[in-house]
């Protein structure tokens, strides 16, 4: 019998983690979508702490598309890093296709001037 979504991107997810972790030099910029939202959060595994976060959940700044919406996370995030003082990040696509709005997200975010 075939995965389901939910399991093969558990199986995707679990292949990625295995070779990618945050530091404290290198945090990781982690991505999750529902069918409504995306979030963004980065990482410090090392110490299992998040250091900055951005939804398009409570945002009012996040209208349109799901694609620019995830645009405008990828944003916020960059900004939220820079003020933090994190300027390279290791990205974890979280088991998703690189494609549509984690791909959307990442490009902001690199034009904003975070380096992933």
């Amino acid at each position: 019998m075939a995965f389901s979504k939910v399991n093969r991107r558990a199986k995707i997810k679990r292949r990625i983690r295995k070779n990618i972790s945050g530091t404290s030099a290198k945090p990781r910029l982690s991505v999750f979508r529902s069918n409504k939202q995306i979030y963004a959060q980065i990482i410090d595994d090392s110490n299992g702490q998040t250091l900055v976060a951005a939804s398009s959940y409570n945002n009012k700044a996040a209208k349109g598309t799901k694609k620019e919406q995830a645009a405008v996370i990828g944003k916020e995030v960059a900004e939220l890093a820079k003020k933090a003082g994190i300027e390279t990040v290791v990205f974890d696509r979280n088991g998703y296709l690189y494609h549509g709005r984690v791909k959307s997200l990442a490009d902001s975010a690199r034009e904003s001037g975070l380096k992933l």
